[in-house]
């Protein structure tokens, strides 16, 4: 990373917590397409949607990774966006605390939704292999 001011450093964390909750509005919409394709079987569609997540997914894990570099080049290995967001003047404060709660609340969402769509396709497998298997104890004595 090339030297930068505080300033800098400050603005491009909250830089990046912007682009983040664009991308997880992205990601949400992505995943609720994938959970309509799961129900209505559409492999294509789930490969196509599994190839639009992933470019989304690496952006914001990296930019996830600037935000650790950042926060604890600012502020000292065991730094926090806490203690980050408790550094900074009243204005970045509150954008900053808004920002970053609403994207903890996204990333809540798009994780339970990435619950429901393995599950639903967890499902649809185990069904898929009784119906092309057979069950274990199909010849069981009863």
């Amino acid at each position: 990373m090339s030297r930068m001011t505080r300033d800098q450093a400050v603005a491009r964390l909250l830089d990046g917590i912007q682009a983040d909750l664009g991308t997880c509005g992205t990601i949400r919409d992505l995943l609720e397409r994938q959970f309509q394709a799961a129900l209505r079987h559409r492999g294509t569609e789930l490969a196509q949607l599994a190839d639009e997540l992933t470019p989304e997914l690496d952006a914001m894990e990296q930019r996830r990774q600037q935000r650790v570099q950042l926060v604890r080049a600012l502020l000292g290995p065991q730094a926090t966006m806490n203690d980050l967001f408790g550094s900074l003047p009243a204005p970045q404060r509150t954008r900053g605390q808004t920002d970053w709660d609403k994207l903890e609340a996204l990333v809540r969402d798009c994780k339970q939704a990435t619950t429901r769509n393995g599950s639903l396709m967890a499902e649809q497998f185990t069904i898929m292999q009784r119906l092309l298997h057979g069950e274990d104890d199909t010849y069981a004595p009863r």
